[in-house]
């Protein structure tokens, strides 16, 4: 056994509960969190990450569960540390600065100790998140962008074991935002801080997370690393979360299902039952149509659809093409790299590659 499996989580959860009137809001949550590691609670609003976030907090009381810091019990329905004693930090998408005390006199908020050592850590941390120049400053002096940088560096200042970040970003522009996450994240691997990060934003979570549980109802419906969440969800609702998708609906005889685009194999399944084969945009293979003849099934890319396009955008990096399928009606859209804007009304040829296609009962 190799000395980092020896070490325990730097944060461990252990069959979280917790209900509102009556109404499940957090059912049967475990996970853990290693020194270094950034991992993301994904969901939709009121799917209980921020309730999760809470507990772990110690501003939420869990109806049944444990949660341990580095090995240590800090909270289970009997015995609980203070939140002030957990050594926990928390940032929120307000950054909650104190509008009367400077910016250096912010950061230092959670610092005890000799005037000149907290001073020397304000100036680390100000410098580390480029904004020394402004330690004299008042946060009505600064931006959004830099109030979000001195709420991380106050909340990074006691040097805490965890951070707790709720959304942190949601508030800043857009063209701001990747800029600070990347920022934040370069200082929180620096420190090597645990970080639980909630977010309802699925490319939040991909560019920042080592880890992403995504949430529905209260429960952790799949965990793992970004790559396998987007390429493995574990049902059409996962796949969709991560982006848009296209669903052909098919019914299984002999563990096979038959489409206009060929065959797709449904082990398992009962004969009878329908199943949803579900495809991304950026996935779908398009041909040109030749005096009405497409090309030749392949057992990668299976057979051609004809189809016509309905209309065709261009959205800066990729063009986003709808088309109106020929064998039913049904609308399928695709999305081409740069520039790619065929007239409404164009025969052309889809076809679904298998690779990367899923297959999912119908529930």
């Amino acid at each position: 056994m190799s000395p980092t499996a020896q070490i325990p989580p730097r944060l461990e959860v252990q069959g979280l509960f917790r209900s509102f009137e009556g109404r499940m809001a957090v059912e049967d949550v475990s996970f853990s969190i290693r020194a270094g590691q950034v991992t993301c609670l994904l969901g939709p609003s009121g799917c209980g990450k921020s309730t999760t976030l809470r507990m772990i907090a110690g501003v939420e009381m869990q109806d049944r569960g444990r949660i341990l810091v580095d090995g240590t019990l800090i909270c289970d329905t009997v015995f609980r540390v203070p939140p002030e004693r957990r050594a926990i930090g928390l940032m929120f998408q307000d950054f909650a600065l104190f509008p009367h005390l400077s910016v250096a006199e912010n950061v230092a908020f959670g610092l005890s100790g000799p005037s000149r050592v907290k001073r020397q850590r304000v100036e680390e941390l100000l410098d580390r998140v480029h904004l020394a120049h402004h330690i004299d400053d008042f946060p009505h002096q600064l931006s959004g962008g830099e109030q979000q940088r001195v709420a991380l560096a106050r909340a990074l200042a006691p040097r805490p074991r965890i951070l707790l970040m709720d959304e942190p970003f949601s508030g800043l522009d857009e063209r701001l935002r990747d800029d600070i996450r990347d920022e934040t994240l370069a200082l929180l691997k620096e420190e090597g801080t645990a970080v639980l990060l909630v977010t309802h934003e699925p490319q939040e979570a991909m560019r920042m997370a080592d880890e992403i549980l995504l949430m529905r109802g209260g429960r952790i419906v799949q965990g793992g690393a970004p790559y396998n969440l987007y390429n493995a969800p574990v049902d059409r609702a996962a796949a969709s979360f991560f982006s848009d998708i296209n669903v052909i609906r098919a019914r299984v005889e002999g563990a096979l299902t038959r489409t206009p685009f060929g065959e797709f194999l449904a082990p398992g399944r009962a004969d009878g039952s329908e199943v949803d084969i579900v495809i991304r945009p950026q996935h779908l293979k398009i041909d040109f149509d030749r005096a009405g003849q497409g090309p030749l099934p392949t057992p990668q890319d299976g057979t051609a659809a004809r189809a016509l396009v309905e209309r065709a955008r261009f959205m800066g990096r990729e063009s986003l093409v709808e088309f109106r399928m020929e064998y039913d009606g049904s609308v399928l859209k695709a999305t081409v790299p740069n520039v790619f804007l065929p007239k409404a009304g164009t025969p052309m040829w889809l076809m679904i590659r298998r690779d990367r296609c899923f297959v999912f009962p119908v529930t």
